[in-house]
C-alpha cells in the first residue's frame, strides 16, 4: 500500500514537472514548438511539404498529390498565392475546407516564407509572375486555377493576363493589391502619411498590423503568433525593400485589370482595412464576367478569418465553371 502511494505521487511529481516544462518551451522557447504545430495542422488537411527548384531559389511548397479532377476542369490543379510579407501556412485551414477532386498547391513565393530571398534578387511584380510561371513549369503544369490573397491575387491576375493560356480562373481571396478603391482605406492614409504600416519594427507595430490586417483574428497556437513577431521584427529591414517594390507602381492593378478576360470570383470583406471595400465596386465594372461578393464583417484575410466560408463559396465557384476559361 505505501509503495503504490509513493508510485502514485511520483507519477504525480513527473507528470508536473513535464507540464511545467511544456509551458516553458510553449511560451520560451516558441520557434522549437513552430514546426511540429505547422505540421500537425498540414496533416490534417491532407498537405505535405515539398520543394523544386526554380532558378536561384529553391521553392518550399504544400501540396495534397491529388490530381483526378472531375467534369470539364479534370486535372487542373489549384494554386493558391499568399500576399506580401505572408506564407504558405496561412491557407491551411481554408485548403482543408475544399473538396478533394483539385490538386492544391500553395507555394512561399520568392522573397517570402521559407523559400525566403537572395540578394540581387528582383521581388517586384513583374519578377513575381516570371516566378510563377517558372513554378507552374517546374511541376509540369500547363494550366491552373489561381487564387490569391493581396499581392497573392495580382499576382494571378497579371500572369492571367500576360499567359491566358496557362490560367483556367483567377480569384481574389480578399481585396487584391492595386485597385484605387473609390474610399481610401486606414492603410492608404497611412501610406499617404509616409508610413509603411505592415512592416513592424517593434512589438507595438506588430500589433498594430495584426488589427489593420485583421476585423476577426483566428485563433493562433503562441508559438505560432510569436513567431511570426519574431520573424516580422528580424526582417523589418529586408521587408521595407519589399515594400518599396511592391509599391513602386502603387496602383498597378488598376490599370491592368481589364485585361483579364478568364472567369473570376472575388471575396472582398466589408472590413477590410487594407484596401476598402468600395473597390469591390471597380472589380464590378471593369470586370463584367465577375462573380463579386463582399463578406460582412471580415477584413482583409477571409481565408484566416472566414476559412470554411470562403473555401465553400471557392468550391461552389469552381463546381459551377462550365467549360475552358474564355481566354483571349
Amino acid at each position: 500500500m505505501e509503495r503504490s502511494v509513493k508510485v502514485k505521487h511520483t507519477a504525480l511529481a513527473l507528470a508536473a514537472v513535464l507540464a511545467a516544462l511544456l509551458a516553458a518551451a510553449w511560451y520560451g522557447l516558441p520557434a522549437l514548438l513552430k514546426p511540429p504545430l505547422l505540421a500537425a495542422n498540414r496533416a490534417t488537411a491532407g498537405l505535405s511539404e515539398k520543394t523544386v527548384s526554380v532558378g536561384p531559389h529553391r521553392i518550399h511548397y504544400l501540396d495534397n498529390g491529388n490530381g483526378s479532377g472531375q467534369g470539364s476542369d479534370k486535372g487542373v490543379p489549384v494554386l493558391l498565392l499568399h500576399g506580401i510579407f505572408a506564407e504558405k501556412d496561412h491557407w491551411v485551414d481554408f485548403a482543408r475546407a475544399l473538396p478533394g477532386q483539385h490538386r492544391i498547391i500553395v507555394p512561399d513565393l520568392p522573397g517570402f516564407g521559407e523559400t525566403g530571398q537572395l540578394d540581387g534578387q528582383a521581388y517586384d511584380y513583374d519578377a513575381q509572375v516570371r516566378y510563377l510561371l517558372a513554378f507552374m513549369d517546374a511541376l509540369g503544369i500547363a494550366q491552373a486555377h489561381l487564387a490569391g490573397s493581396s499581392m497573392g491575387g495580382t499576382i494571378a491576375a497579371l500572369l492571367a493576363a500576360q499567359h491566358p493560356g496557362r490560367v483556367h480562373s483567377v480569384a481574389f481571396i480578399g481585396s487584391p493589391h492595386g485597385i484605387r478603391s473609390p474610399r481610401p482605406s486606414a492603410m492608404d492614409r497611412q501610406i499617404n502619411a509616409g508610413r509603411a504600416p505592415l512592416v513592424a519594427r517593434d512589438r507595438a507595430e506588430f500589433d498594430a498590423m495584426m488589427q489593420l490586417v485583421f476585423a476577426q483574428p483566428p485563433f493562433l497556437p503562441y508559438p505560432i503568433l510569436k513567431s511570426a513577431e519574431m520573424d516580422a521584427l528580424r526582417l523589418a529591414a529586408s521587408n521595407q525593400r519589399l515594400w518599396n517594390a511592391q509599391l513602386k507602381d502603387r496602383y498597378l492593378l488598376d490599370a491592368r485589370i481589364a485585361q483579364v478576360k478568364q472567369p473570376v470570383l472575388a471575396l472582398w470583406g466589408t472590413d477590410d482595412q487594407v484596401f476598402d471595400v468600395s473597390g469591390a465596386g471597380v472589380l464590378r465594372e471593369r470586370l463584367p464576367q465577375a462573380r463579386v461578393f463582399t463578406l460582412p464583417g471580415v477584413g482583409h484575410l477571409p481565408m484566416m478569418e472566414k476559412p470554411g466560408d470562403s473555401a465553400a463559396l471557392y468550391a461552389e465557384y469552381l463546381k459551377g465553371l462550365s467549360g475552358p476559361a474564355n481566354a483571349r
